[in-house]
């Protein structure tokens, strides 16, 4: 029987991991992200929540290397994850990185703003949204 890697993450982690687990959480996704055999979507949208929890703005462009790792992972992991340390502040950190990678996420932020995705975005109510999704008690 295969283990589900998801499960044992949350398991591990939490789904709010203390911040002392960011290293290790960035470690896996970006193995994820560059790892072409795996197609686990899931798996790699669940380790994008627990940096989206954790808030580091530059975490961005991880969780938009993953978003862009094909075209399951880009409908798979929604936008508001790439905003954990918020809307106005990601956008801020990508105006300053002024990188191709910045530039073209900043241009799907402002495209999705304009598409009414960030519609009542808050860090606590994504939070929620992901406990309910995984079933965990509030």
């Amino acid at each position: 029987m295969e283990i589900d890697r998801t499960e044992e993450i949350l398991k591990f982690y939490g789904l709010e991991p203390d911040q002392k687990h960011i290293e290790s959480i960035r470690s896996l996704l970006i193995y994820e992200v560059n790892n072409r055999n795996s197609d686990d979507n899931e798996y790699m949208k669940t380790l994008c929540i627990l940096l989206f929890i954790l808030g580091h703005v530059e975490d961005t462009l991880l969780i938009w290397s993953a978003k862009r790792k094909n075209f399951d992972a880009g409908n798979y992991i929604d936008v508001q994850l790439l905003c954990g340390a918020g809307l106005e502040e990601t956008k801020r950190h990508l105006k300053s990185a002024n990188t191709l990678h910045a530039i073209d996420q900043l241009k799907y932020l402002e495209k999705s703003e304009r598409s009414n995705d960030f519609v009542n975005f808050t860090r606590e109510n994504v939070i929620k949204f992901y406990k309910r999704y995984y079933a965990i008690n509030q």
